[in-house]
């Protein structure tokens, strides 16, 4: 398996050691403007390497694109993040110009995995400006908030994350949807359970945990200016599912053609991951409340999407 991981920054080369740990690759390109440092990450993960998987991991241009199975964007105009991820539009929709170009010039057959922010929308720049069918095109979308969101869960409940189904969908940004009504422990509603072992989530608290998922990449960001553990591990285990063909249910970013009467936009619903891509994303049983929430996340969309 090849990957091409399109920015050599925090999230770029912590994903491409991720993968090393995971020992998802055999062959790993990075490739970024700042030609010192890409060679330099590029010869920290080799090393790792050596002591974890074999993996050949080097630095280079597009061309070095030949035969990837797996592109993966994370460069971004590395701007201040102040609150709303739809603020990097602008700058970098003009990245996006760019470098897709190249990447179907030497990548014609590649999944192309996007995190660079705002990702919904970049997802759909991406799907347009590359015309590639839309299981090849993925953003990492709301992997990382429901991942959020599950811990929140279970530090609140004494469950482990895994054993908790629950899902943020929408927007990755502030009109993200955190689902209670869909939320389950051994299929059992997570408020139903909540409350029957004495811990109920009042619903002042269920606002307090869904302001926590949203705002926690910007508290993290706020601690150390940038954020990349959680989203190299979300971008790792997209790859794994496309890898392994795992068929897995994740709440990645992709084609839409319809939700709830909003057409062909990129925003999140759990989707089943495979060696092809992207498939069968699923709407799932909400309240009317929510439904309505997910609604509005999508006209947001729908409305950058058109700018």
């Amino acid at each position: 398996m090849k990957v091409g991981i399109i920015g050599a920054g925090f999230v770029g080369s912590t994903t491409a050691y991720t993968l090393v740990l995971k020992a998802l690759a055999n062959e790993i390109v990075l490739i970024d403007l700042n030609e010192v440092k890409a060679e330099a990450e590029a010869l920290d993960v080799l090393h790792a390497a050596a002591l974890t998987s074999p993996c050949k991991v080097y630095f280079g241009g597009y061309e070095n694109l030949q035969n990837a199975d797996i592109v993966v964007i994370t460069v971004d105009a590395q701007k201040s993040l102040n609150g709303d991820r739809l603020e990097l539009l602008d700058s970098n929709k003009a990245i996006m110009k760019n470098i897709v170009p190249d990447i179907v010039k030497y990548a014609p057959n590649s999944i192309i995995i996007i995190a660079t922010n705002p990702v919904d929308i970049i997802t759909k720049l991406v799907l347009d400006y590359s015309q590639f069918p839309k299981e090849r095109v993925i953003g990492s979308g709301t992997v990382l908030d429901t991942a959020r969101f599950r811990t929140i869960l279970a530090e609140e409940l004494n469950v482990a994350p895994h054993s908790i189904h629950a899902y943020v969908m929408g927007e990755h940004g502030n009109s993200s949807l955190v689902s209670w009504s869909t939320a389950t422990v051994g299929g059992e509603n997570i408020l139903s359970y909540a409350k029957r072992i004495g811990k109920p989530i009042s619903e002042e608290r269920q606002k307090e945990i869904a302001a926590k998922v949203i705002d926690a990449g910007f508290k993290i960001y706020r601690g150390k200016k940038a954020t990349y553990y959680g989203i190299a591990a979300s971008i790792t285990k997209i790859i794994e599912a496309i890898v392994k063909n795992q068929k897995a249910d994740l709440t990645v970013s992709s084609l839409q053609e319809d939700v709830f009467g909003i057409k062909n936009i990129c925003l999140s619903l759990p989707t089943i991951i495979d060696r092809n891509g992207a498939h069968q994303s699923l709407l799932p049983d909400m309240s009317n409340e929510e439904a309505w929430a997910l609604k509005n996340s999508a006209e947001i969309m729908d409305k950058f999407d058109k700018k």
